[in-house]
């Protein structure tokens, strides 16, 4: 056995030895296992059995397949976002760099509503889409935890209720004043849709935990824990600036212009899936949704959203 060897086997044993294991069975283990394929390893049989079409419409399989393939994206985001919330000792290089991951991943989602747009035809789509009510893009679970992870509450909070909220707030009462509750509401009665009652009865409990467990390392408040010199960085700034306008502006808008595509072809005032006032709660320029406030001048904040 060269030197090479002998060092790995003793970083090996170290490894074992330290969880208790004996590192000779697990090497024994090793001779009886079955080499990894791709196929195993992606689990890509199970992953392509997972579009289930509800319709005889051909394209409702490009709706299924795209929206599949936002829930990984926001995966990808949160694990990310995790990264620097958890983070011990918090760098600005190491800030910026998952920031700029995760807005190449809202880049992508950006750019592929145009395969949506482009790639589902029209008429076929204001077909189907009665078929999937009240079920609707709004009830993205993971999209909605992105946002308690970035910023703190305040900034989620309806613009008609914001000045009535603190820190000192109850979670179920910011819950019930957050910025979305308005697409699943009644606007005059406050009367909750079955789109918003269907959401809250599966992710309701699960929200308030992580709402809970974000409420003091989003990403808003894990910036200004940092020294202050460090919060002049001017990469990360740069960073922090650019997933605030990539995910509340860009990529907002691109949904936006999607959803205008279908539901005003042709079909004055026709509604979402779920039947949610989309433009109110959609548009930048309604609630001004900006995760770190901080960092944009009062005429920044002012055009939100017009540009």
């Amino acid at each position: 056995m060269d030197t090479s060897k002998e060092h790995l086997f003793e970083r090996l044993k170290d490894k074992f030895e330290a969880i208790g294991q004996d590192p000779l069975i697990h090497l024994d283990g090793l001779v009886h296992a079955k080499p990894i394929t791709y196929w195993d390893y992606i689990q890509t049989d199970a992953l392509l059995s997972l579009q289930t079409m509800r319709t005889t419409l051909k394209d409702e399989m490009v709706f299924i397949m795209y929206h599949q393939i936002n829930e990984l994206l926001f995966k990808m985001i949160l694990w990310e976002i995790k990264q620097v919330a958890d983070h011990h000792a918090l760098t600005s290089d190491f800030f910026a760099s998952r920031l700029m991951r995760i807005s190449r991943y809202f880049d992508m989602l950006t750019s592929s509503f145009n395969i949506m747009r482009e790639g589902m035809d029209v008429e076929q789509y204001i077909k189907f889409r009665n078929t999937l009510t009240p079920a609707s893009g709004f009830q993205s679970a993971q999209y909605r935890m992105i946002e308690f992870a970035s910023t703190e509450l305040i900034n989620l909070i309806d613009n008609r209720f914001r000045a009535t909220i603190d820190r000192n707030t109850p979670f179920e009462h910011a819950y019930n004043h957050l910025y979305w509750q308005a697409a699943g509401k009644d606007y005059n009665s406050g009367d909750k849709t079955t789109l918003l009652r269907l959401f809250e009865e599966r992710y309701m409990d699960d929200f308030l935990v992580f709402m809970k467990t974000y409420n003091t390392k989003n990403l808003w408040t894990r910036f200004k824990e940092l020294p202050l010199a460090t919060q002049k960085d001017t990469e990360l700034v740069k960073a922090m600036r650019h997933y605030d306008k990539t995910v509340n502006i860009t990529w907002v808008m691109a949904h936006y212009n999607a959803a205008a595509h279908y539901l005003e072809s042709g079909n004055t005032g026709v509604k979402a899936t779920g039947g949610s006032n989309w433009k109110r709660y959609m548009h930048p320029s309604f609630q001004k949704r900006i995760f770190f406030p901080g960092l944009w001048s009062e005429e920044e904040i002012e055009n939100w959203g017009k540009e």
